[in-house]
């Protein structure tokens, strides 16, 4: 199939960027079409991009439905499937070579701790999984999209389609890519997000339609399968890259989440109808989500005992008030004649195999006891204001 190569840029919004402690990053993000759609074929688009400069890539490539003829509903009215040329290739020789050379691309420019997601049906999600591997990408997680209102099967002859499959992936297997597992947890009113998720198709008023009143796109996706991905594997101001921008959903998220986007489309009339919806957003104000523990910056608790934030000879007590231990000089705790770190000592006192001594040990406040990590949070919020300045 053609490519179309020609490059234009249309600049949708330019918020205010982050502060950020590292100048030339600032002069790398400076060169980058931010927050824009670019026309053209993406793979020499990306390749335009500095290499590594990319925190996430999402991509929702062609599906190569390989429909056979017109599909009717039982009361012989036609259904609106894709046949547009975009989504035709001549042999799967032909598609699997397009998928080598968009994600090749795509690798070059994702920074080391990365990560891509790929999405698809049944009748490419396989190849595109294949080669994803072949390029040594890692992968994380394959997303079940179960889909609440599904387009039956008019004709009876296979099961109803009801998902898509998505996949998340790393740069490498000793990538550390972002992933805010309690801010997905919170989502799903606390209970851990599961790799299957129920959320029904582009529907009402989300669905963008042309002047003639028909779909502006095909497969527009929905925006809360978009929150979700950059939700949990993006921080504000990260620069996300959709190679097929389609109609706009990943520039629409991303701008009401804080983050920066760069999309690639060849289709005029799909990038009218992105720009159009993406100007008409407004930027996020609150895109903070709720962060592990595991993500903070690691104080010791010797570190509070050093800056006098607990003091020598304070002390500590289990919850209940019945085991006490001293706060020793090195940040240790002694209780009889049994010492040890504020885990150890914890475990050695209830004959447990572990012991979180941040929860369980407390300092005798105005109102009663308190937990020790009370203090700890309070150093790690100075410390996030001091990385802000």
């Amino acid at each position: 199939m053609k490519e179309n190569t020609k490059s234009r840029f249309k600049v949708i919004t330019n918020p205010n960027p982050p502060k950020r402690n590292d100048p030339s990053r600032d002069v790398q993000l400076a060169e980058m079409p931010l927050n824009q759609i670019v026309q053209g074929d993406c793979v020499a688009n990306m390749n335009n991009l500095p290499a590594e400069s990319v925190d996430l890539i999402f991509a929702d490539p062609p599906y190569n439905l390989q429909l056979g003829g017109d599909l009717s509903r039982p009361d012989n009215s036609h259904v609106a499937g894709v046949t547009e040329a975009w989504d035709q290739y001549d042999t799967m020789d032909a598609y699997d070579l397009f998928t080598q050379e968009w994600m090749a691309a795509a690798r070059r420019i994702l920074k080391p701790n990365g990560a891509i997601w790929v999405m698809g049906s049944y009748h490419n999600i396989f190849r595109v999984g294949t080669v994803l591997q072949d390029q040594q990408f890692w992968i994380l997680n394959d997303i079940i999209w179960r889909k609440t209102n599904p387009m039956p099967n008019f004709r009876g002859t296979r099961f109803t389609n009801a998902h898509e499959t998505l996949i998340w992936a790393s740069k490498s297997e000793d990538a550390k890519p972002t992933f805010h597992y309690d801010a997905m947890k919170m989502l799903n009113e606390g209970v851990q997000m599961r790799s299957d998720w129920t959320l029904p198709i582009c529907t009402g008023r989300e669905r963008l339609k042309g002047g003639d009143g028909k779909k502006a796109h095909p497969t527009q996706k929905p925006e809360s399968l978009l929150h979700r991905v950059i939700l949990a594997t993006t921080n504000p101001g990260d620069v996300i890259v959709d190679p097929f921008f389609g109609t706009g959903t990943t520039g629409a998220v991303a701008k009401k989440l804080g983050r920066n986007f760069i999309g690639f489309e060849r289709e005029e009339e799909y990038i009218i109808h992105a720009s159009r919806r993406i100007a008409k957003i407004e930027e996020g104000q609150t895109v903070a989500v709720t962060k592990s523990k595991r993500s903070e910056p690691k104080v010791p608790f010797g570190n509070l005992v050093e800056r006098g934030l607990v003091k020598i000879g304070t002390k500590v007590f289990s919850k209940n008030g019945i085991l006490s231990a001293t706060v020793r000089a090195d940040g240790s705790l002694q209780s009889g004649k049994q010492s040890g770190s504020i885990h150890k000592l914890g475990a050695l006192l209830t004959n447990a195999p572990s012991c979180n001594g941040w929860t369980f040990w407390h300092l005798q406040g105005p109102s009663g006891l308190q937990p020790i990590d009370t203090i700890r949070s309070e150093v790690r919020a100075e410390m996030a204001e001091a990385a802000q300045a």
